[in-house]
């Protein structure tokens, strides 16, 4: 009898918390993770003290992911309409009493001074989820409409700022939402064929539209820079296309097997600007080369799949949607970066995931991923 009163061992008491955790999701975490940490201390190592601060946000974003991933989902759906209507005044707040620093009116001082679109990369899909999980079995087209409000909305206030990468991506992550709710592709494809007609025109029209003095109306004097650097970034080598050429410099001096770890030249010589930011895909292809560079988008693949495979499985229609959003997020924000960096895309200072220094965006990815684990973990403690 004795033994039914003997006290759990501090083993037993803990595992319950780790429960369910999705295995490969952490794997695939925890290699990325790994990765960036490697990198930072590589292209970092001569540049103050971002190595040990990056292993604190990293360090801070896990605890986050940790706390988060105990969340039931329905308690996180119940916070979705406060956290989007807490963003929307903040924005507004921006609007009235913001924050200028370099030409732009993003932060507002709250006793800290905080950048509100921020939290509208995670609010946003939360919100739209949130909003078809009622509309689930009687979705008609004018939910749709709804949901476009609910997304248009702050997307303007964020591009009014202006912030272009972020208005891109908090737009990705609520149009993500709405596709995977059932957005015909009939409403899909027309948008994305006049895209690629207006890239076709703006490229072929670029001599003209890039001449000094044009005003292109719907776009900031910076942005319109952006677009015409990247067209053609020769015609400013060193100005505003100094960071597209020494990028893709970097990125080709690497070769196959890189120029080895720390002995990047383009980076420790400080050609690159922002090395261990927005930039640091150009310094790690130059130290790790095509290999390194393909074994990164490997595990950039891997945690999306995994992502969409939790997604897949999800008990609720907003877990799905959630999950879906939030894992191709993740995608987005490679995809962008290594975009830019690599003279494809216009630069709009979108950090590679795990790997680029900056604290709130490494939390904001603890935030998405802790979410993203507390789906699967409620699948699989559902089924055991």
């Amino acid at each position: 009898m004795a033994a039914v009163f003997d006290k759990p061992s501090l083993l037993q008491r803990i595992a319950p918390i780790f429960q369910g955790f999705d295995g490969l999701l952490a794997l695939a975490i925890i290699l990325l993770a790994g990765t960036g940490l490697l990198a930072m201390y590589s292209v970092g190592f001569d540049h103050g003290t971002r190595f040990s601060m990056h292993a604190r946000n990293m360090l801070l974003a896990l605890g986050v992911l940790f706390v988060l991933a105990q969340i039931p989902p329905q308690r996180l759906m119940a916070f979705a309409m406060p956290l989007y209507l807490l963003g929307v005044v903040l924005l507004l707040g921006v609007e009235f009493f913001g924050i200028t620093k370099k030409g732009a009116t993003r932060w507002i001082n709250l006793g800290i001074v905080i950048q509100p679109s921020e939290i509208m990369k995670i609010a946003m899909p939360m919100m739209l989820a949130w909003w078809f999980q009622r509309r689930e079995g009687q979705l008609k087209p004018l939910d749709f409409l709804v949901a476009a409000a609910i997304l248009g909305g702050p997307a303007a206030l964020i591009l009014k700022q202006p912030d272009l990468g972020t208005t891109l991506l908090v737009l990705a992550s609520g149009l993500f939402v709405i596709y995977l709710a059932g957005l015909s592709w009939k409403l899909i494809i027309p948008p994305v064929l006049l895209g690629v007609i207006g890239v076709v025109a703006l490229v072929v029209m670029e001599p003209t539209l890039c001449q000094p003095g044009v005003d292109w109306k719907v776009l900031h004097e910076y942005q319109r820079q952006r677009v015409c650097t990247l067209l053609d970034p020769s015609k400013d080598p060193l100005g505003k296309g100094f960071h597209i050429i020494q990028g893709m410099i970097a990125i080709g001096s690497g070769g196959v097997w890189g120029k080895g770890f720390m002995q990047g030249t383009q980076t420790h010589l400080e050609f690159i600007p922002e090395r261990t930011t927005d930039f640091i895909y150009a310094a790690y292809s130059e130290e790790f080369g095509l290999v390194g560079v393909l074994l990164l988008m490997a595990g950039f693949i891997f945690l999306v799949f995994r992502g969409l495979v939790i997604a897949m499985d999800a008990p609720t229609l907003f877990s799905r949607l959630l999950a879906g959003a939030l894992s191709l997020n993740v995608f987005v924000y490679a995809f962008v970066n290594m975009g830019m960096v690599s003279g494809v895309l216009p630069v709009v200072g979108v950090p590679l995931p795990f790997i680029s220094y900056g604290g709130t965006a490494m939390v904001t990815l603890g935030v998405a991923l802790g979410m993203l684990m507390a789906i699967a973990k409620s699948k699989r403690l559902m089924q055991s």
